[in-house]
């Protein structure tokens, strides 16, 4: 159960993005302090991370001690992995404090019953190819076979692989996620609220089955960012205040009523 209020941010490429990404990301975890009860982060934080024995990436380590701060602090930190995330272990759960999630994670979000999806491999035609390669990257020998890498070689070779599953995402608009979402939650009744990302298109949609839709989008253009409550969900878009610019919101009782 993540309590009120529930911040969500997803597919920052920290390592990838500039310097001034960092640097505003920075600004909004600190400014969380005290304001945020919970924070999810759901996916591709880093555009590499990988976890050796004794080393991890030296790309933004200053965003690891800002989220061990926040996590000392009281806010519960939540980290779906994504497609460039996904070998995280015991440095984001135990050394940061994060309670990290490879696959989607389900409960409650600022009491909405939530489904929370990075969204990589699940259009159907689009990423045959990459589920394909998904499951050799995330075979437990492979990933033991590529920690006998030197770091140095291991973090090139990721970085410059990567480029491509960096920019294919969001291709089609965002349009194929909107609809794997809104049959999703077709299909499950017991759900309120969708949350993907992977896309980089920042989403807030009522689907026709009642049922929410939501994507924080990525922060390498727009710097946006979703604000749970029990009353709403607020898509804001990151400007150096702690509320940020109001973009949209659905309203819970309005949800209700429209169903």
């Amino acid at each position: 159960m993540l309590q009120s209020p529930s911040y969500v941010i997803s597919d920052l490429h920290l390592g990838f993005a500039n310097r001034e990404v960092e640097r505003e990301a920075l600004k909004f975890l600190r400014l969380l302090h005290g304001r945020a009860a919970s924070l999810v982060i759901n996916g591709d934080l880093f555009e590499f991370w990988f976890e050796w024995r004794t080393v991890i990436p030296r790309s933004s380590f200053r965003i690891l001690a800002a989220l061990a701060d926040l996590h000392d602090a009281g806010t519960a930190v939540l980290m779906v992995a994504g497609n460039h995330d996904c070998w995280g272990g015991d440095v984001l759960r135990h050394d940061v404090g994060i309670d990290y999630h490879v696959g989607a994670w389900e409960g409650t979000v600022a009491g909405w019953r939530a489904r929370i999806e990075h969204g990589d491999g699940l259009r159907p035609r689009e990423d045959r190819r990459y589920r394909m390669l998904r499951g050799v990257l995330r075979n437990r020998w492979a990933i033991k076979a590529f920690r006998l890498i030197h770091p140095d070689f291991g973090t090139r070779l990721a970085t410059r692989s990567s480029h491509a599953s960096r920019t294919y995402g969001a291709r089609d608009q965002g349009r194929g996620l909107a609809r794997i979402a809104a049959d999703l939650l077709q299909e499950r009744s017991d759900l309120e609220l969708l949350v993907f990302g992977h896309s980089h298109v920042a989403a807030l949609a009522r689907t026709p089955s009642g049922g929410v839709y939501a994507n924080a989008g990525s922060w390498l253009d727009a710097p946006t960012f979703l604000r749970v409550t029990p009353e709403r969900i607020e898509l804001r878009q990151w400007n150096g205040s702690a509320e940020g610019l109001h973009l949209d919101a659905l309203d819970r009782a309005t949800e209700k009523a429209l169903a």
